[in-house]
């Protein structure tokens, strides 16, 4: 009797489930929707329910879970990238004779917003060290030597329309402020022109083709658009009348050029002169002007350890950040096969997770970030890549806690706030146009659940779509 009632509440608990999910499949907004959706009891290594579990759907975001436990996993989590100042030639009289280089790893914090550092204070601290060294007049450049990744900084599957914006910085050898300007403007009566006003950084080579109108309206519907190494970039759309300043996000075109420029100044500045433009290995590659010569180590500079930087990676759900990573994982395929960076992080992803058990066959990545429409996911992978880094990886605490807490903390803290969830559910989103999706783990008094939901080409607004999917999995938890 107590078997038969064990299976009686196991079927009418099943059967709740299938109830709330056929609810949300058969609301008017998922009319020509695709859904992809499981449920897992990790401890049990029991799925509780799923729909089209095994759908191939663009992730959006929520890609950034697979970037960054392979990065933890390959990299361990106390890495730290490096960035050193070198020099070749020869000092003599306080002249060096000779170029001063930047040699970067890769690293995407370098006087990046999200950890707070002081820039300034930073290239003092460089300029510091190359009067140390006994220089006080260099004859060549400030050489940016990014050439650690291919120059290929953006996914050749992005959009033209991510080109140029904040969100879709190239990712390189050498990055600076996570590669975004702001470009402040002053917008006078609708249906003008808004008036250019400057960059933060300074830019003053960077061209603005503007077309941009202003509206009562209040709404911002502007693009920054613009190819990388290109000094020119075009702006479209509708920003907000009457604003004595305004100000939008794009990228820097070259961030390794920039960073060699804004050093020389910062050298110059001390009385430290550069005789020579800066410039970058990109640039010195294409007019055949690379003479590697023996350097002289002058200071190493380290980035926060890795396990800081997947943090901010899946709590802000940063682009740069999940890109670099990405290749940093690809300088581990040692093939002479000729394939982007990109591609090589990839391969790496793919066949480590092979090795780990996983099918990944339905794993499509052209990035680290999400931002391809080509990339694709299932909820069965993720729901499997979230059960082994919890059970098994070495690593597992630190990729837990990279997930923020619902309700409280990173692209999450507006979602299922208020619920009993907020206090148990660590969850990375992922949105684009028509296209939500989260995945994370969810306890419940000693149980664990590792939760995976993406939905594409729904007919209603990404607030109304997480409001949905809020109200899915609150039924299904009991809450």
């Amino acid at each position: 009797m107590r078997i038969f009632s064990f299976i009686l509440l196991g079927l009418l608990f099943s059967l709740s489930l299938s109830a709330q999910l056929d609810r949300f499949l058969n609301a008017p907004a998922m009319k020509g929707a695709s859904v992809s959706f499981m449920l897992k009891d990790i401890i049990n290594d029991t799925v509780l329910i799923s729909y089209d579990a095994d759908r191939e759907l663009i992730p959006a975001s929520v890609l950034k879970l697979v970037t960054t436990a392979t990065a933890l996993e390959l990299l361990c989590d106390n890495f730290r990238y490096a960035t050193s100042l070198q020099y070749d030639g020869h000092i003599r009289d306080s002249t060096l004779f000779g170029n001063l280089y930047v040699v970067g790893s890769g690293d995407p914090t370098l006087c990046s917003s999200e950890i707070n550092q002081d820039c300034e204070k930073l290239m003092s601290e460089w300029v510091t060290s190359v009067r140390k060294a006994g220089i006080k007049a260099i004859t060549g450049s400030v050489v940016a030597d990014e050439r650690i990744f291919d120059f290929e900084g953006v996914s050749m599957k992005w959009l033209l329309e991510d080109l140029g914006s904040y969100y879709a910085p190239g990712s390189y050898g050498l990055n600076i402020f996570d590669n975004r300007l702001t470009l402040f403007l002053r917008t006078d009566h609708p249906d003008s022109m808004p008036v250019i006003l400057r960059t933060e950084p300074e830019m003053p080579s960077l061209v603005f083709n503007n077309y941009l109108k202003t509206s009562l309206s209040g709404r911002d519907s502007s693009f920054i658009i613009g190819l990388p190494y290109a000094n020119e970039r075009s702006l479209y759309g509708v920003v907000p009348a009457n604003r004595y300043q305004y100000s939008l996000k794009g990228d820097i075109p070259e961030p390794s050029l920039f960073l060699a420029s804004l050093f020389s100044t910062h050298l110059q500045n001390a009385y430290i002169s550069v005789q020579s433009s800066p410039v970058n290995h990109r640039l010195l590659s294409q007019a055949h002007s690379i003479h590697d010569r023996e350097r002289k180590l002058i200071l190493t500079y380290y980035s926060p350890p890795l396990k800081e930087i997947v943090r901010i990676t899946n709590y802000t759900s940063h682009n740069l950040y999940a890109d670099a990573l990405l290749k940093t994982i690809g300088l581990g395929y040692k093939t002479d096969e000729t394939l982007s960076s990109f591609e090589k992080g990839v391969r790496i992803i793919k066949q480590h997770w092979e090795e780990k058990g996983l099918d990944t066959s339905s794993l499509w990545m052209f990035d680290g970030c999400g931002l391809a429409l080509t990339d694709k996911l299932t909820a069965s992978f993720v729901c499997d890549l979230l059960s082994y880094m919890y059970k098994q990886s070495p690593v597992s605490k630190a990729f837990v806690e990279s997930l923020p807490r619902v309700g409280l903390e990173g692209t999450v803290a507006n979602t299922l706030r208020g619920s009993r969830l907020q206090e148990v559910a660590r969850l990375k989103s992922g949105s684009m146009s028509r296209i939500r999706s989260y995945a994370g783990y969810i306890k419940q008094d000693e149980k664990l659940y590792a939760v995976a939901i993406i939905v594409n080409n729904f007919a209603c607004t990404q607030s109304q779509m997480r409001m949905q999917i809020e109200r899915l999995l609150l039924s299904f938890l009991n809450y």
